[in-house]
């Protein structure tokens, strides 16, 4: 198993311990997506640029239809982490279904995936009575209720267009998982879920409604979890819940495990393979005897390292003690390092000979916050050279925006030797479109 994007550095006769899967294809290369030159696509698309592999999205979706294969198991990709037509039409023709928070997102799936309709969650604290109609009209696989206020609407909803809503409650198994504070959800201080002590009083309460079909049981965590054992844990007390449903003449013919298995960001050894492996013994183990069908909930595992984003320098500036590599990318379009202080590899697409300097990589944005990496080794580079933040197809172009009135990169998906521009790059006239001109005549 290797990434898709290779670094191809300058050949030296010494090389040491590489904390990425570098693959030197020639003396004084560059950095490659699959058998295609970033540079290239640089050339012919401009910069800033998402590039993503397609064929590394595809091995992904098959690790985890492979491990479950022993298991009624349906991968349903977390369209927020990506909602790019293109890989929204990839993913669906290999058989994935959608997790979806939003009308918006499942317009998507309808715009490119119309028969898939029926492999679609709808997750969400916050859905509003348009946004469930429109799920009910598309007859969605299950809605997943976060609140008894939801549940309520939702049978409303339901009631009145007269059909039936298969739902499953997002309980809150109370299962800590170390990550990010901003992206742990399976607390009970969080926003998300319905504690599990009171799941089991809620569903009876609705067992026999009309419009409502109780169809699973729901649960996330949290994202960026890199150890399956609170996955397992989760999945032990959601089967709990599960048996006391039985008893209670209610049967669960669902299970949704939810997503949130991480990667590796720092570009160390990452054996995708084996992280599934174990991620489906956890969940395997805890679910022994269960026959009925399982929901599986990835994203970020599946797009975050196929994607690239290329940025050209603007120029090298140096205040003080502090030097800066200024480039044409910005948090505008790579918003995580300021949100989330992620971390993302840098690496130039060409190499240069000399030693690497510590800098501060940083955009055009007017905010202090603007940046990609601070007090960061990197190779030597000079103004009009390509870098390449890695592992940034999750959350990247997702969470973009057009803050300082900055249009939004272009998108390329790059598939064996073909690359197809999947979205073309914003101008400002697409900004100015939808405002409407207040000044007096």
């Amino acid at each position: 198993m290797h990434r898709l994007f290779h670094w191809i550095p300058k050949l030296t006769t010494t090389p040491g311990p590489s904390p990425r899967p570098f693959r030197f294809l020639q003396p004084h290369g560059a950095l490659h997506c699959g058998a295609l030159s970033l540079e290239t696509l640089a050339r012919k698309f401009g910069t800033p640029l998402y590039v993503y592999s397609a064929d590394q999205i595809a091995e992904r979706l098959a690790l985890f239809q492979q491990a479950f294969a022993g298991r009624d198991a349906l991968v349903c990709y977390a369209v927020k982490a990506n909602s790019a037509l293109a890989i929204l039409n990839l993913l669906a023709r290999r058989g994935a279904g959608f997790d979806i928070v939003s009308g918006g997102e499942l317009e998507r799936v309808l715009a490119v995936a119309p028969d898939a309709t029926a492999r679609v969650v709808f997750s969400g604290v916050g859905k509003t009575p348009q946004e469930i109609d429109l799920a009910l009209a598309a007859d969605i696989l299950q809605f997943n209720v976060e609140s008894q206020a939801e549940l309520e609407l939702l049978a409303a909803r339901a009631r009145r267009l007269k059909r039936k809503a298969r739902f499953a409650l997002r309980v809150n198994p109370d299962v800590f998982a170390e990550t990010h504070p901003y992206i742990s959800t399976g607390l009970r201080e969080h926003k998300f879920g319905i504690d599990i002590r009171r799941a089991l009083a809620l569903y009876k309460s609705v067992a026999g409604d009309r419009w409502l079909q109780v169809h699973g049981i729901s649960v996330h965590i949290g994202s960026q979890i890199r150890s399956a054992d609170p996955f397992g844990a989760a999945m032990d007390r959601v089967y709990k819940l599960v048996r006391q449903l039985h008893r209670a003449g209610i049967p669960v013919h669902c299970i949704d495990a939810g997503g949130g298995l991480g990667i590796d960001y720092h570009g160390g050894s990452f054996d995708a393979a084996a992280k599934v492996s174990e991620y489906a013994q956890a969940l395997d183990q805890a679910l022994d005897g269960f026959n009925g069908r399982l929901l599986l909930e990835p994203g970020r595992f599946l797009v975050a390292q196929a994607g690239a984003l290329l940025a050209r320098v603007l120029c090298v500036k140096r205040n003080g003690s502090k030097t800066f590599v200024i480039t044409d990318a910005a948090m505008n379009d790579l918003i995580r390092p300021a949100l989330y202080q992620a971390h993302h590899e840098i690496v130039p697409v060409r190499s240069r000979a000399g030693k690497p300097r510590i800098v501060d990589v940083v955009g055009p944005v007017c905010e202090s916050g603007d940046f990609f990496a601070r007090d960061r080794s990197l190779a030597p580079v000079r103004p009009g050279d390509l870098v390449a933040l890695l592992d940034a197809g999750a959350y990247g172009m997702a969470q973009s925006s057009n803050y300082n009135t900055r249009p939004r990169p272009a998108e390329v998906l790059v598939e064996g030797r073909k690359a197809r521009l999947i979205r073309r790059r914003e101008t400002v006239a697409d900004l100015l479109a939808p405002e409407q001109d207040v000044q007096e005549k």
